[in-house]
């Protein structure tokens, strides 16, 4: 009698129960999740922008072979959707990009729910929200690596490519002085948790009501005092540029306040980052803008063409700084 395919296999139960002992394997592994920068050692962020520069330089194999990160966006993007998808993919990996009305985080379908069912499919989840509450309950509910690609809160995969720029352009980050412009928002709290880590200094300079959360602010100079350090904050912009090693700003208006967009022009005048601000800074600083700009607003019409300007090389060590995220999150996670 001709055996079957079956009849060949295990019998079902010793199959059902090493599926188990599998299953109960992989919903036991604690993943590494990138909710905050301070989810990093500052080791760890050290050691992940030189991955990156030797990524950027020397390229890299295909860690990611074989395996699925989804892309959860709530918000709308240019730089992070692209760089995400273009580095999972040069990395061997499958992006699965899902727009908002797709997946409905919190309301079509609850935030647990999709980190469950996500987790059983592939092997990270990248999201861009609007509220960081969103992030830690599918961080919470998760067997896979979750990583912030945005929230209201932090940005750190554009804090470690902000990094990984200066790092490129000034060859070192301890003992810097960062001056950022503008407002304490989820960018700018993100780069003074990061400074902190690497031993630089971090200077903000915010009209009054838009300054660092306390909490933020408190986390980070807790974090300078121990890695050598400082992180102050000021109300006048020329005294946070004078003598700084990078000047940095970001949109008064972000994607979420929308609202409030006339009293934050109001708020924010005197606080455009023109030639004549550069010139207070160290003459060999760097200009830095996480994108996009709003040129006449934060910054005075040419500034992205200035020539101390990096923000391009900026906008593209994203891509470099993401693959070398990806690679260690998920060789955690292996």
């Amino acid at each position: 009698m001709v055996r079957t395919q079956h009849a060949r296999q295990r019998p079902f139960g010793v199959q059902k129960a090493a599926y188990g002992i599998l299953t109960r394997r992989r919903n036991s592994l604690k993943p590494r999740h990138l909710l905050s920068i301070t989810n990093l050692s500052p080791q760890e962020v050290e050691a992940l922008l030189q991955r990156a520069l030797d990524m950027k330089q020397q390229g890299h194999d295909a860690p990611l072979a074989g395996k699925t990160v989804a892309m959860l966006f709530e918000k709308p993007s240019l730089r992070t959707k692209v760089s995400f998808d273009v580095g999972i993919q040069q990395l061997g990996g499958h992006p699965i990009y899902m727009g908002r009305d797709e997946v409905g985080l919190g309301g079509r379908e609850p935030v647990a729910d999709v980190a469950r069912v996500l987790s059983r499919y592939v092997d990270a989840i990248v999201a861009r929200v609007f509220s960081h509450k969103v992030l830690e309950e599918m961080a919470a509910h998760s067997s896979v690596p979750v990583v912030n690609a945005l929230s209201d809160v932090e940005h750190p995969c554009q804090a470690m490519a902000d990094l990984l720029t200066v790092k490129e352009h000034k060859g070192r980050l301890a003992g810097l002085t960062i001056a950022f412009i503008g407002d304490g928002n989820n960018v700018s709290a993100s780069l003074a948790l990061a400074a902190a880590s690497v031993g630089a200094s971090f200077v903000i300079a915010s009209p009054q009501g838009y300054e660092l959360r306390p909490e933020g602010l408190d986390r980070a100079q807790a974090i300078a005092r121990e890695r050598g350090g400082s992180i102050r904050q000021v109300r006048q912009p020329q005294e946070a540029v004078a003598g700084a090693d990078v000047v940095y700003t970001d949109v008064w208006v972000s994607m979420g306040d929308e609202a409030e967009t006339a009293g934050r022009l109001r708020a924010f005048q005197g606080y455009q980052v023109t030639p004549q601000l550069m010139g207070l800074a160290n003459p060999r600083a760097i200009f830095m803008h996480d994108l996009p700009a709003h040129q006449g607003e934060e910054i005075s019409p040419g500034m992205l063409e200035h020539p101390q300007s990096v923000v391009f090389d900026q906008a593209e060590n994203r891509l470099h700084a993401q693959k070398a995220v990806l690679e260690f999150l998920l060789g955690q996670h292996s």
